[in-house]
């Protein structure tokens, strides 16, 4: 009995029950029946080219087939669902017949088992897709023993260690490694005929081949070396050379950098002034006077301070943040980092426009003001009028966000953590662009300030599990608070505790229905309006990647770049306008 048959009489059955989880069974009583519906396929050849695939909300939850004398191909039906678990030692029980095997995004996990006859070769086996699952551990030896294999895939995974050497052996047409742990040595293929994208987003410990070369020994000759050194040893001359004028150059820059802003205001040892403004790009028009006599109203408080919504007296408004007293560091180890954060410039990033310490020593942040509701409005508020946010625009925002985060982790000179990534401290507009607030406040506030951050973050369900203290925050413990808001968006929830005291987990939440088949009953019913195909779509590439950065070991979360490149490669088909040129941003105005 051939599976592509068995498979279409589930489907047979399947148009009749409609029930949207599908079994697969080689019991005696499928047997009889297949026997009674046989004819009535050959007859009616349509029901034959029937697919699960080609239903979203069709999914195979379990496949059984002991002793079944099964042949030929596992049919492509058996990829795109969410398989979950681990892949059993006797699936290996069909090597000898086995063409292709396919399990392409599922949520299988675990390590791939052992055959359990030590000399499988798997003779006939031409296609293993294990892409975008959860495995994790070492490639194993024994798949370097399938001479037939032509197209390997182990992308977007969790697999570590090294690749092994016996892989360059195949005769493999196509290979995909990607987005893995993978470290050490990329085996040399003959006629480099895999580029680096084959080997992309792995541990930095990954090297050679297409990759940046290794270090370590060479094998050139001692006349090599030797002019390799002296070309090295020039090379540091130079590079003395202009290092010696580059940190002149920068210290003559502060230098005038600090005259210029005493000039803003009087110093305070002088014991007279009103207090010192700093000045960052775009609020160069901001005076000292503007700050002072500006009338506020109360927008928010936190537990380290206080955020004001002004007016000044020509009818513009700022926001200021003002840091509640004694929250914050003495100003020698304060002001390099308001510096920091008043050069960062991100169309998802809220900026820094001005900073105030009074002669009381109070500190003001002082950014734009943008009318736009936060995430968390957006997701939760039940008002009248509230804008459905369908998928493309959910994904336009977390997409915002990615970026954002992104740029703070790797396209700084010296990277920025954000250190509360939530879901209230996200501000979206008209267009649905996102803006990221408050990021780097950590890095001012005193050690026990600090910390009341990573309270709230566990009280609001957001926290990674090895973060226990401010100073250990870093760009994996955003990742996994990034996963939680993305689940959030994805799911319509809000994480964490209730006012009735119960605690929302919400990676749980997706584990669990995940084993229990109902999986496409977790998202938000705004989600899924006029999806026709959640995994075409980018919905349930989504939901993997948002798992994916709530992985308990930090090591294996993605980076920030690789969730913005995962998020890019799969947006939704129908978004419009969205993403045109001229609603792709909106303009980050001046108010002063």
């Amino acid at each position: 009995m051939a599976v592509p048959k068995l498979l279409s009489f589930c489907i047979f059955i399947f148009t009749v029950t409609t029930n949207p989880i599908l079994t697969l069974s080689s019991s005696l009583e499928t047997e009889l029946l297949l026997t009674k519906i046989k004819p009535s396929l050959q007859a009616s050849p349509q029901w034959t080219n029937l697919s699960l695939f080609k239903d979203p909300f069709v999914h195979v939850a379990s496949i059984q087939l002991p002793s079944a004398g099964l042949f030929g191909e596992l049919p492509r039906e058996l990829g795109n669902n969410l398989l979950n678990g681990s892949v059993p030692t006797s699936i290996w029980n069909l090597c000898d017949r086995l063409v292709s095997f396919r399990v392409h995004a599922n949520f299988l996990s675990g390590s791939v088992p052992q055959p359990a006859l030590p000399n499988a070769t798997c003779d006939k086996l031409e296609v293993l897709d294990f892409g975008h699952n959860m495995f994790s551990g070492d490639v194993p030896e024994f798949l370097t023993r399938f001479r037939s294999l032509k197209e390997l895939d182990l992308g977007n995974n969790m697999f570590s260690g090294s690749i092994p050497e016996g892989i360059v052996g195949l005769s493999l047409e196509k290979l995909n490694l990607s987005y893995n742990n993978f470290t050490g040595v990329v085996p040399n293929f003959e006629g480099s005929k895999f580029g680096g994208n084959v080997f992309e987003g792995n541990s930095p410990g990954l090297c050679g081949g297409p990759l940046r070369g290794c270090t370590g020994s060479s094998g050139l000759s001692s006349g090599a070396i030797a002019g390799i050194v002296i070309g090295l040893m020039a090379g540091v001359v130079v590079l003395a050379s202009l290092l010696i004028g580059y940190v002149q150059g920068k210290k003559r820059r502060n230098d005038d950098e600090e005259e210029y802003e005493l000039e803003e205001g009087e110093d305070d040892e002088n014991g007279g002034g009103e207090g010192k403004l700093i000045l960052f790009q775009g609020g160069e028009n901001l005076t000292l006077e503007d700050v002072l006599n500006a009338t506020g109203q109360v927008m928010e408080k936190t537990s380290y301070g206080t955020v004001y919504k002004a007016k000044l007296s020509d009818g513009g408004t700022i926001v200021l943040r003002l840091l509640r007293d004694g929250s914050c560091k003495d100003r020698s180890s304060c002001l390099p980092v308001i510096k920091q954060l008043g050069r960062v410039r991100h169309e998802n990033l809220i900026p820094l426009r001005a900073f105030y310490q009074g002669k009381r020593g109070e500190k003001l942040l002082i950014y734009d003001y943008l009318p736009n509701r936060n995430l968390f409005d957006l997701l939760h508020e039940t008002r009248v009028g509230k804008p459905v946010l369908n998928w493309a625009k959910r994904h336009k925002i977390v997409l915002g966000i990615a970026r954002g985060l992104a740029h703070l982790h790797t396209s700084l000179e010296t990277p920025i953590t954000h250190g509360n990534v939530r879901s209230k401290n996200v501000l979206v507009d008209d267009f649905f662009v996102a803006r990221l607030t408050e990021f780097g406040l950590d890095k001012l506030m005193i050690p026990n300030v600090a910390d009341e951050i990573v309270a709230l973050s566990k009280a609001e369900g957001c926290k990674a599990p090895e973060l226990q203290r401010m100073k250990k925050c870093n760009s994996r413990t955003d990742v996994y608070a990034f996963g939680i808001l993305l689940l959030e968006i994805l799911l319509g929830k809000k994480p964490g505790k209730a006012r009735s005291g119960s605690y929302l987990d919400l990676p749980s939440l997706v584990k669990e229905a995940v084993l229990e088949e109902t999986t496409m009953e977790v998202f938000d019913v705004e989600v899924l309006k006029g999806i026709r195909s959640p995994m075409e779509d980018g919905l349930v590439q989504a939901l993997k990647l948002a798992m994916g950065c709530c992985a308990p070991v930090a090591t294996v979360r993605p980076t920030m770049d690789e969730v913005v490149k995962q998020l890019e490669e799969n947006r939704p088909r129908n978004r419009s306008a969205l993403y045109s040129p001229t609603e792709t941003r909106s303009e980050i105005g001046t108010p002063f």
